[in-house]
């Protein structure tokens, strides 16, 4: 996927930029376990070193605890003045 096309409703495009491979696998480990994920794709991230990971997440198929999380999440923003990060 390109940088300048948007995921479809509901999916999100992730990357992680780690030090070593291995712990870039354990943070697309975390995502599979709760929520539907695309094959990963790793790269160097860059001279110095690291990895960088890129995997697709279908948030529409999450699982627990993910999919609490997202309810939450869905209502905090639905209220004025939810509990949204600043500049978010």
């Amino acid at each position: 996927m390109q940088a300048t096309q948007t995921p479809s409703d509901g999916y999100a495009e992730v990357r992680v930029v780690a030090a070593s491979p291995e712990v870039a696998r354990r943070v697309a480990e975390i995502l599979r376990r709760c929520f539907d994920t695309t094959e990963q794709r790793s790269y160097p991230a860059g001279p110095d070193g690291g990895t960088l990971l890129d995997l697709t997440v279908d948030t529409t198929r999450a699982a627990e605890p993910a999919q609490s999380w997202l309810e939450t999440s869905r209502s905090a923003q639905a209220t004025p003045g939810g509990n949204r990060p600043a500049g978010k």
